[in-house]
């Protein structure tokens, strides 16, 4: 049985974590799955939106499983490798969040470009207190998203971010009760831009350091399309 539901539409991939009874604890079966299916959009490039069926994002990493792991599986890197790979997809993810995204759920959620969140969404990475470290990205992406001083507060004082919290601090771009909805019409957005301009724009914002002559490259590149032409062309005249 899969954990992982699929849906392919002609302008973006719907992926939903299917384990509702375990809050959609990420188990070896989940990630197999989420790897297969980032080969799929790594093929066929499209925006990406993740989510989680039922009531939670997704509670953690299978504790079952994570209890048995061993110095061996951390240096593999098993969900970190996962989640490197979900952050490096070609084109814009979306993750709408409802419930709990905690531990390696959460560290899912911040590898996603976006985030928007229900008035439930509760962030956190309660890892230390189960003798492990949040090793899966938080220790990278969360300073980078919400700042150093809170990322601290959350790694290494087990605070949990509520929505409100979130979205004071920037990790979500809003709240709302139907986040399938607010992800969709976000999506949608997108789907109006240039796919190659989304592409290389966030390239170049992933990229470490200041890269201004990459700046200028892209820009080279897209000024020569004739996507590029055809938008500026049809902006020009119904104005």
């Amino acid at each position: 049985m899969s954990s992982v539901a699929v849906a392919e539409l002609p302008d973006r991939f719907i992926v939903t974590l299917d384990r509702p009874a375990q809050r959609n604890a990420i188990d070896a079966q989940m990630i197999s799955e989420l790897h297969d299916i980032c080969a799929t959009i790594e093929r066929n490039p499209k925006p990406l939106l993740l989510t989680g069926r039922g009531d939670h994002f997704a509670g953690g990493a299978d504790i079952n499983q994570l209890r048995a792991r061993t110095r061996d599986d951390a240096l593999a890197g098993i969900n970190r490798n996962l989640f490197d790979r979900i952050a490096k997809l070609p084109l814009p993810t979306v993750a709408a969040v409802n419930g709990y995204a905690l531990g390696g759920g959460a560290e899912l959620a911040y590898a996603c470009d976006i985030r928007i969140a229900t008035p439930t969404a509760v962030f956190g990475n309660p890892e230390p207190g189960l003798g492990i470290m949040a090793a899966a990205g938080a220790s990278y992406r969360l300073p980078s998203l919400i700042g150093i001083s809170v990322a601290k507060q959350v790694l290494l004082g087990g605070r949990n971010l509520d929505a409100g919290t979130a979205l004071q601090t920037g990790l979500i771009l809003e709240i709302t009760e139907d986040h399938l909805a607010a992800a969709h019409k976000l999506l949608d957005r997108m789907a109006r831009q240039s796919p190659l301009a989304l592409r290389l724009t966030k390239t170049i914002v992933n990229a470490p350091g200041s890269h201004p002559w990459a700046d200028d490259i892209a820009q080279a590149v897209l000024f020569e399309t004739e996507d590029k032409y055809q938008r500026m062309t049809a902006f020009l005249e119904k104005r």
